[in-house]
């Protein structure tokens, strides 16, 4: 079998959570030049709108559905969608998350539960959801969660993001050890620094260059970056692996910095 048989999408339903910008925006492109039908799904109605238009000037197939990751009620709509359209969605990518930087002292609770309800409490609903209609249709599947390498280790100023994103390494593991008796696969994968739309300002910085002295490859990951670690999770490449998390940070390391 070659490589390109082995990563073929072909026949698979994709969706993926914050869609409309970022890393979100390039799995969907990445998953819909490998075959998948993608369904996108974010708040910024007018950018999936757009980038459904891309994918199908390409020849791929793709939905766009407004939703709040947080919003239940949107989020069995999207999957009433997505199976009305395609069928039942047998690759999930959960990525829409949310940041809030500041001190952990100062950090007001509505703060605190609006990161945990979307960079946690919303990726297990997510996966809850699609690992039910899985079961339900008689299919197996991949979920694959978007966790970051602030889920293993400390930094100042982004606590409630770091815990949502350790919670994720163990949501996967959990569910994964649940499902796999059912074909359905689920895991996840941890970013390091990577240039965006949300952070492009603060690494292109000069904070951000000292940021960038703890990269052994020397530069912040580009989107296209993970391409390979998705295709591998989300195809039967990856038909063995499951409860794993793959890191991908161009070998990041502490910098010791006095003061």
């Amino acid at each position: 079998m070659t490589a390109a048989q082995i990563f073929d999408l072909a026949g698979k339903v994709a969706l993926v959570t914050g869609a409309s910008s970022g890393l979100g925006l390039r799995f969907s492109e990445c998953l819909a030049e490998n075959g998948a039908a993608v369904v996108l799904v974010a708040r910024r109605r007018e950018r999936l709108d757009a980038l459904q238009a891309r994918i199908e000037s390409s020849g791929g197939r793709a939905l766009a559905v407004e939703a709040d990751v947080r919003d239940r009620a949107a989020m069995r709509a999207a999957f009433d969608a997505a199976e009305t359209a395609f069928g039942t969605v047998t690759i999930l990518v959960n990525n829409a998350g949310i940041g809030y930087a500041g001190r952990a002292v100062e950090m007001p609770e509505d703060e605190w539960r609006r990161v945990l309800d979307t960079d946690l409490d919303a990726v297990f609903f997510w996966a809850q959801e699609a690992a039910r209609r899985m079961l339900a249709a008689r299919k197996g599947g991949s979920i694959v969660n978007i966790a970051s390498v602030l889920g293993f280790r400390v930094a100042k100023g982004v606590l409630a993001y770091a815990t949502a994103k350790a919670a994720v390494v163990q949501l996967t593991q959990g569910l994964a050890l649940e499902l796999a008796f059912k074909r359905i696969r689920v895991n996840a994968i941890a970013p390091g620094w990577f240039v965006t739309e949300i952070n492009r300002d603060y690494l292109l910085s000069e904070v951000g260059q000292l940021i960038k002295l703890g990269i052994a490859m020397g530069r912040f990951g580009e989107e296209r970056d993970l391409d390979g670690p998705l295709l591998l999770l989300a195809s039967d490449a990856g038909r063995y692996i499951t409860g794993a998390t793959i890191v991908a940070d161009g070998g990041l390391v502490p910098v010791l910095r006095a003061g």
